[in-house]
């Protein structure tokens, strides 16, 4: 567990439009009776003097002051450069440096003025002795070698911290997140967000639309891993955020995995090793029941053994397998029905 206070809060804060501390013409300063002068050149002041010289490494990580005070562009924060980096203030979040690759992507992200705001806090070890993060009003940046620098917020930032954060199943963070087409629903248009995680795992959101999976036609959250297994390319499970009980699993299956008429080695031949490929690299569906996790079995059974070519270049029942866990389980498994209700039967 992550000692620092707020961790999750700070992950799920939206950008904070921070209140002008400008009245009557007088700017409420970082300084106050502590000042020295450093490296022969300039004052460093007030609560960024304590940042600077109390606060264990920092000093020694920023070397000389560059710069005297001044005052951020937005006009409610102080800040002074330093050789090697800066340190913030305002009077909500106090004094606090920040540097190398964590900096530069803030810096990247628009400073105080970006969606992040200001620091929260200084750099800190994360537990797992790898990386290291830095909380920020409306989010958290996380760095390792592996990974190098980026932010996490809002609900993606919710669902990697239920899952153990970096030292949980998706690792660190690989991207920042960005728009993606292909979220929630097979359409060109069904658009959303996507971060990218280690191991080829990844987080996504999407505001809901009409003609996505039916799980999504609504704000929903998702996830998947990049498989790229015999009869698995990759497994997305999304779970829509008004009704929890809309969860539902999307295959996409290699050329291999289709149904054929030439070959009797598919992935409805081989069904427990195709089960076990959907998961291999996916968190199998939320709170799910034996019943709805059988159920999913059958489903993907059903597509596997019915996606036939459909004569205009396709499979029947698309590229993707779309699994609904609100499907009753079906037993015993009726095949006959199974095929006339195109492997979805109902609830």
């Amino acid at each position: 567990m992550h000692s620092s206070p707020g961790r999750l809060g700070t992950l799920l804060a939206a950008p904070i439009v921070a209140l002008g501390l400008v009245t009557a013409g007088l700017t409420i300063g970082a300084t106050s009776a502590s000042a020295e002068v450093f490296c022969g050149s300039h004052s460093v002041d007030g609560a960024i003097w304590t940042e600077y010289t109390q606060t264990p490494g920092v000093q020694r990580s920023l070397g000389c002051p560059t710069t005297d005070e001044l005052g951020t562009p937005d006009g409610v924060g102080r800040f002074q450069a330093f050789d090697n980096g800066s340190i913030y203030w305002t009077p909500d979040t106090g004094a606090h440096a920040v540097w190398g690759a964590i900096r530069q992507h803030w810096a990247d992200l628009g400073w105080e003025r970006g969606y992040l705001g200001y620091p929260l806090t200084d750099e800190i070890t994360n537990p797992d002795g790898y990386g290291v993060r830095q909380q920020f009003q409306g989010g958290t940046i996380y760095w390792s070698q592996y990974s190098g620098a980026h932010a996490v917020h809002g609900l993606t930032g919710w669902w990697w911290g239920q899952n153990g954060y970096e030292s949980g199943f998706y690792g660190y963070p690989t991207s920042d997140e960005y728009n993606e087409d292909h979220v929630g629903g097979d359409e060109d248009n069904n658009t959303g967000v996507r971060q990218n995680f280690q191991s080829g795992r990844y987080i996504l959101y999407s505001g809901g639309q009409s003609n996505a999976f039916e799980s999504c036609h609504t704000a929903c959250i998702g996830y998947g891993g990049i498989t790229n297994t015999k009869w698995v390319k990759k497994t997305e499970v999304y779970m829509n955020l008004a009704d929890q009980n809309k969860r539902s699993t999307h295959v996409t299956p290699t050329d291999a995995a289709f149904a054929s008429t030439s070959s009797s080695d598919t992935a409805s031949s081989d069904s427990a090793d195709d089960w076990k490929q959907v998961w291999s690299n996916t968190l199998m569906l939320p709170h799910a029941t034996q019943g709805e996790m059988h159920s999913t079995y059958e489903q993907l059974y059903c597509h596997a053994s019915y996606s036939y070519p459909n004569g205009s270049g396709g499979h029947w029942g698309g590229p993707t397998w779309d699994l609904e866990a609100w499907h009753y389980d079906m037993v015993p498994y009726d095949a006959s029905k199974a095929l006339q209700t195109g492997c979805n039967w109902g609830e």
